[in-house]
This record gives C-alpha cells, sequence and structure tokens, in this order.
C-alpha cells in the first residue's frame, strides 16, 4: 500500500506520480491528487471506445498538466489544448509537457475558462473535454475546509456558494466545442453528482449522461455526450 498522499512531501520534492507519470510541481498549482486518477481512466476509456486516429482533447482548468500529460502519454497520437487561468498552474503544466517530450502535442494555454481557446478554430472539432474545476463551496472552505488552503491556492478549491459555479460555466459553453458524440468529463465533489448530472440534463445539449463511482461507491465522476445540433 502507498503511503498516505501528503500535499507537503509533494512540494518538498517537487514530484508526484499521477496514472504512473511523474509529474513536476510547485506552490501555485494544485498538487495532483490519486482521486483524480478515475476522471483520467474514464477519459481514456471513453477514447479507446471512440477508437480514433489522433483524438482531439482539452484539459480545462488544468492546474498542473497532469491530466493533460496522462492522457497524451497512454494515446501517443493524441493532441491536447489544456488551459487554466493562473500564471502558476500554466508555468507548471507548461514545464511538464517540456518535461516529458510532449510539448508538440499538449499546447498550454491561459484564460478565463474557453477563452482561452477563442480563435484557435477548435469549434465542433473536440472529442472529449476533461475538467477537474474548482468545487467547494466558499462557506465550506471558510470552515470545515479551511485548511486546504494554507498550502495550496485558494482558486484551486474556491467555487462560489454552492460548490458548482465552474461546472455551471464549463456545462454551458463546452457544446460550442465539441463535436456530435463528443464528451464531456468532470470530477465532482463527495455527493455532487446528483447536481451536476441535472446541470448537465437541464442544458438540453448532452444526451447519454450517467455517474462513474469509485471503489468506495461514490459518484465522482459525471459525463455526458453532445447532441448533434439541430
Amino acid at each position: 500500500m502507498s503511503k498516505e498522499f501528503s500535499v507537503a512531501d509533494a512540494y518538498g520534492t517537487g514530484r508526484a506520480i499521477f496514472m504512473g507519470l511523474e509529474l513536476l510541481v510547485a506552490p501555485g498549482a494544485l498538487v495532483p491528487r490519486p482521486e483524480t486518477e478515475l476522471l483520467g481512466t474514464t477519459a481514456l476509456g471513453v477514447l479507446h471506445q471512440m477508437n480514433l486516429p489522433a483524438p482531439r482533447i482539452v484539459d480545462m482548468c488544468c492546474g498542473t498538466g497532469n491530466l493533460a500529460c496522462a492522457i497524451a502519454h497512454h494515446i501517443p497520437t493524441a493532441r491536447v489544448w489544456a488551459s487554466d487561468l493562473t500564471d502558476g498552474c500554466v508555468d507548471v503544466a507548461r514545464r511538464n509537457a517540456a518535461h516529458h517530450g510532449m510539448a508538440d502535442r499538449v499546447s498550454v494555454l491561459q484564460g478565463d475558462l474557453f477563452g482561452a481557446l477563442s480563435g484557435l478554430g477548435l469549434d465542433g472539432t473536440i472529442d472529449i473535454i476533461v475538467c477537474n474545476p474548482p468545487y467547494i463551496s466558499e462557506k465550506r472552505l471558510e470552515g470545515d475546509r479551511a485548511h486546504l488552503v494554507e498550502l495550496e491556492p485558494r482558486e484551486a478549491f474556491a467555487a462560489g456558494p454552492y460548490g458548482l459555479s465552474i461546472h455551471m460555466r464549463v456545462v454551458k459553453d463546452a457544446p460550442r466545442y465539441l463535436r456530435p458524440g463528443g464528451t464531456l468529463l468532470f470530477e465532482v465533489g463527495l455527493g455532487q453528482d446528483r447536481q451536476v448530472m441535472a446541470l448537465l440534463e437541464r442544458g438540453k445539449a448532452y444526451e447519454n449522461i450517467r455517474a462513474v463511482s469509485n471503489e468506495a461507491g461514490e459518484g465522482r465522476v459525471v459525463l455526458g455526450q453532445a447532441k448533434a445540433q439541430a
């Protein structure tokens, strides 16, 4: 059994392992969590089912670039666009892409969610969007989750009064970029799976909406396919 996950240890060594890949970490970007591997492996499963020669992926709220780099590592023909808002995240994600010799396939862009992708001609061409957004409410960050922001940036966790502000924006804007049949995949907080599935359903642009549970039976990934535009 691996030793318990520790943010301090990861920052101390400047390294973290995610989906078998060694990644650089630095203050200013969230340390990749073991539970996020469920989002990564679910995305790989979807991509393998699609069986595309050169899949096109967006990693939204990319942090250290852990999902972007892991997917590109496991699917060597993949082309990935990763996006984040903060200098710290963009810097370490670019360093990780270069560290693994993927800078030609993993583009790291800076901006507010999909604003980073505008003007690149990606509309309607993306096969999957993976998103591990902030998902903790402001109230909990002031209370029982206050310890999270002792070492890591607040913007990596804070997500409005209900913890869903980023999910809501991504659900609204993702259909512009997904091709028909393309898939949007989220990591969600404990107990948020039904709420995020409802967001996708209300958006009217998605079908085949479902949650994926971890080994403890907790729904931690939610995904839906983009419908063909009417």
